[in-house]
């Protein structure tokens, strides 16, 4: 008999259904992810910190656990909620199945309830406090747990999923052919990357070390100093999870290398720039987490579908003057990207590592090897 869970809202609602994975009680903000594949990528980006994630498709856990496609070492998100998990999966490359997964990673699961109304709840009221337990099956209390839990705002979760020391990275995307790394790796030269880290996806990395780059992880909370003492060619700020305004130490060193080495940034490191120059961030009501965004290259004028994970964005009407547009949201026109008009500095707020999801966005690697080749 499958043990009953229940997940509750703080504006009251409740949905009951049956535990899958870990057993006990978490509160976190509840989200939804649109994908259809890329479940486990999901449950190992350490964006999703703090949040209970919920899969809009139904079926999740058909193809099973493999240990090539994780985004970190373990899950760093706070729940999981799906319509139907698959107990039965069939991949060749799979080496383990979903729930025996989130057991192993102590993350407690939700299965069998309506997803549909969860999401249209959470796109209707925006995102929300909740807790998802199965120990306490009491409405009243489990939604006073959700009212009385900590908001995303103003924390900062970054210090919770980031290294403590640099490593050299060498690992490599693993379905590239040696004519595309042999391309890349004549662009790049050989160029050493920083990248700051703040909850970094390992796709991203793979990504300089398949095109030749020379890769050196460090914490994202190093200093400006310290990491001139790497030597860089150029540094990247990654993505990471929850608000960025709390991150003073993050802002005041990308402030401090801008003008003296080429800055790239994705998704939270997107948002840190533009904070370092003089922009503000605001909370979107409920993200934009899935792997089919639409955004507009304004350079270009093409249109490509983007990965994205975030639930907070550029303020446009804050943008200095050192910074102009470059890329656009087409669901919601907010800023899906920026340049530094005097610096070689950059961010878009989505994902061109794209892990899972399209890779229409891969030319921003190109577009950094180019600033930074030797």
């Amino acid at each position: 008999m499958p043990k009953t869970a229940k997940l509750a809202l703080e504006d009251g609602t409740v949905y009951e259904g049956y535990a899958i994975g870990a057993e006990g009680e978490v509160t976190g903000e509840a989200v939804f992810n649109t994908a259809m594949t890329g479940y486990q990528e999901i449950l190992t980006d350490p964006s999703y910190r703090g949040q209970i994630v919920t899969m809009t498709y139904p079926e999740i856990g058909n193809y099973g656990i493999n240990a090539i496609d994780v985004e970190h070492e373990a899950p760093s998100l706070s729940g999981f909620i799906v319509r139907a998990d698959s107990r039965i999966f069939s991949n060749y490359r799979a080496d383990g199945d979903l729930q025996s997964y989130l057991q192993k990673h102590n993350i407690i699961g939700l299965s069998g309830i309506d997803t549909r109304a969860l999401v249209r709840r959470i796109r209707t009221a925006g995102a929300m406090r909740a807790v998802l337990s199965t120990t306490d099956l009491s409405d009243e209390s489990l939604v006073n747990k959700a009212k009385e839990s900590l908001s995303m705002v103003g924390r900062d979760l970054v210090r919770e999923v980031m290294p403590t020391k640099a490593i050299a990275w060498n690992q490599k995307l693993d379905d590239w052919t040696e004519a595309e790394v042999g391309r890349h790796s004549r662009t790049n030269s050989a160029a050493h990357v920083v990248c700051m880290d703040f909850g970094m996806k390992w796709n991203i990395p793979r990504h300089f070390a398949s095109r030749g780059n020379q890769v050196t992880i460090v914490p994202g909370d190093m200093s400006a100093e310290e990491i001139m003492k790497q030597n860089p060619d150029g540094v990247f700020l990654s993505n990471g999870p929850g608000d960025p305004e709390p991150l003073e130490y993050a802002q005041n060193t990308i402030r401090e290398l801008l003008g003296q080495v080429p800055v790239f940034g994705i998704c939270l490191g997107h948002q840190l720039l533009s904070l370092a120059c003089g922009a503000k961030t605001f909370k979107l009501k409920f993200g934009h987490r899935g792997v089919n965004q639409p955004v507009f290259d304004i350079e270009t004028g093409k249109v490509e579908i983007t990965t994205q994970n975030h639930g907070f964005a550029v303020d446009e009407k804050s943008l200095p003057d050192c910074l102009e547009v470059t890329h656009r949201n087409l669901n919601d026109d907010t800023v899906a990207g920026v340049r530094h008009r005097e610096h070689v500095a950059f961010g878009v707020q989505y994902h061109p590592e794209a892990a899972s999801g399209p890779h229409d966005s891969h030319y921003l690697f190109e577009r950094f090897a180019q600033k930074i080749a030797k």
